[in-house]
């Protein structure tokens, strides 16, 4: 997909992904099954929006979880010029980028389950068409690690990996802490975070800096809109796997909590318990997290709470012209 060819990239899903592969994908994509319902729900009509689409992953890693599964995590962007709508998000004649988290569970050398998420309303904020609440953080195009290495090459270290992992694992036992037993402190942030770290969370939330720009821009909204996080474990499945100084996190859903309190992103407290999925990397340098990259399927978030944001986008776009715009794409 570094240079996108649909008959190309068919060919290599047939490839690679067992005929009837479980495939998730975020709303309103939906669940699929094999490698043709995958590019043809997904990857054609992106490609039609996109006609010089490419591809670029900054984190390709892969280890064992604690359930003996083998995972690999990808992280990267989508990349492209926007020259007809998709999804209905008008097009804007420019490069646009589009964020991707996807995990793959191979048995026997093929694909047997994806759950990936694509940052959807990163696209429709490039549109001007994100029709919901501004972030808190900051919206710019999420770079890749400061170390450049999160293509991370073999042998697998098993004890590296299992290292990364339990520091990640702990850390969010602690996270978790609070405030049901205690203030800020009982989170013991600065044992397991850098200093200088980075948070790149969905476009919708954005992108922090340091401890306080994670606790201002992240983590304070989402502790008073849902109080109860960390408190339904026994009802969702966690994947963590490590490789080198990363760790990576996926499950579907791998949160479960009640929007209450202040409610969340511009949306009134309904006290209903909702399911979300996360898909997350970290990068760990000189034991501490430095960088931690969050994909979370927002758009099914809103449905679940009863709002819509595409029907919104649209909505607020009737009076843009629709269809594609005329000028060639790719030539010299």
């Amino acid at each position: 997909m570094v240079d996108f060819d649909a008959d190309a990239v068919r060919a290599a899903l047939r490839g690679l992904i067992a005929p009837d592969a479980i495939i998730h994908m975020p709303h309103p994509l939906g669940d699929l099954r094999g490698p043709d319902a995958y590019f043809d729900t997904c990857y054609a009509p992106l490609f039609g929006a996109m006609p010089d689409l490419e591809r670029r992953d900054w984190i390709v890693m892969g280890g064992q979880t604690e359930h003996g599964d083998d995972w690999i995590g990808c992280g990267g962007h989508y990349m492209g010029t926007f020259v007809a709508p998709w999804l209905d998000i008008p097009p804007t004649g420019h490069l646009a980028h589009m964020r991707f988290h996807e995990f793959y569970r191979f048995v026997d050398g093929k694909v047997v389950e994806i759950q990936s998420l694509w940052d959807i309303p990163e696209l429709m904020m490039l549109a001007g068409a994100w029709p919901m609440a501004p972030s808190l953080g900051l919206e710019f195009c999420v770079p890749g690690p400061a170390t450049l290495d999160g293509l991370v090459p073999g042998p697998w270290d098993e004890t590296r990996a299992q290292a990364s992992c339990q520091h990640i694992v702990e850390m969010l036992e602690f996270l978790q802490r609070h405030p049901s037993q205690g203030g800020p402190e009982v989170m013991e942030m600065p044992r397991f975070w850098h200093p200088n770290m980075n948070w790149y969370g969905p476009a919708g939330i954005g992108t922090a800096r340091g401890k306080s720009g994670f606790r201002n821009w992240h983590q304070i909204p989402f502790l008073r809109a849902m109080p109860d996080r960390g408190q339904h474990q026994d009802a969702i499945t966690f994947h963590f796997f490590g490789d080198g100084d990363y760790a990576a996190v996926t499950g579907w859903p791998n949160m479960i909590q009640t929007v209450a309190h202040d409610g969340w992103m511009g949306i009134a407290p309904s006290g209903k318990r909702i399911k979300m999925k996360s898909l997350d990397f970290w990068r760990i340098e000189a034991g501490r997290i430095r960088e931690n990259w969050v994909l979370v399927d927002l758009l099914d978030t809103y449905q679940q709470l009863g709002v819509d944001v595409l029907a919104r986008m649209r909505e607020f776009n009737k009076a843009r012209v629709p269809g594609r715009i005329a000028f060639p794409v790719g030539d010299l």
